[in-house]
């Protein structure tokens, strides 16, 4: 178990303390455990890179951190109220989508690569700055008008493209399976 693993652990570790931090409206909270994730991943990222600590293990708990504590901030954010719930039933229908693909290729013995898309990147990136937007609105009382609009066409845009091209690519890798 190496020192980014750990990190990445604390990381999944800190998604029901915000999802309690939203639902118990400690919005400042809620902002300094997301602030503390998104310092955290940065630092396991650098450190498994910087020191030759990659590892399959971090390969798939990276990833897995960051859908959910960002799925998991969506929903808390959709049920308060402060999201609008057809961008957070997009943003968990993407991820869902793209893990069942996942899981099908798994399935029929024809597992597929996942290399993240640079669009894909820029997804997350407008998905943490909107969450973080609304977690710092909501914490320390300022109207994020307009950015809030600017970023959840961001959000909106990006997470329709990737989910389309991660679809085509599934669909395209899938098709090489012979019928029985």
């Amino acid at each position: 178990m190496s020192i980014p693993n750990i990190i990445t652990l604390g990381r999944i570790i800190l998604v029901p303390v915000i999802v309690w931090a939203i639902v118990s409206s400690q919005m400042e909270i809620a902002f300094a455990i997301f602030v503390v994730a998104g310092v955290s991943d940065a630092v396991d990222g650098f450190l498994a890179k910087r020191f030759n600590m990659t590892s399959e293990l971090g390969a798939l708990l990276d990833p897995l951190a960051d859908k959910a504590l960002l799925v998991s901030i969506y929903v808390a954010l959709g049920i308060w109220g402060a999201v609008p719930r057809w961008l957070v039933i997009l943003v968990v229908s993407r991820d869902i989508m793209i893990v069942s693909a996942v899981i099908v290729s798994w399935l029929f013995d024809k597992p597929v690569e996942m290399k993240p898309l640079m669009v894909s990147k820029l997804n997350t990136v407008a998905q943490v700055g909107f969450a973080a937007l609304v977690l710092a609105s909501l914490g320390f009382g300022f109207q994020p008008y307009p950015y809030d609009l600017i970023l959840i066409g961001l959000v909106t845009i990006f997470t329709l493209v990737s989910v389309s091209l991660y679809l085509v690519e599934w669909v395209r890798h899938m098709s090489t399976i012979e019928a029985r």
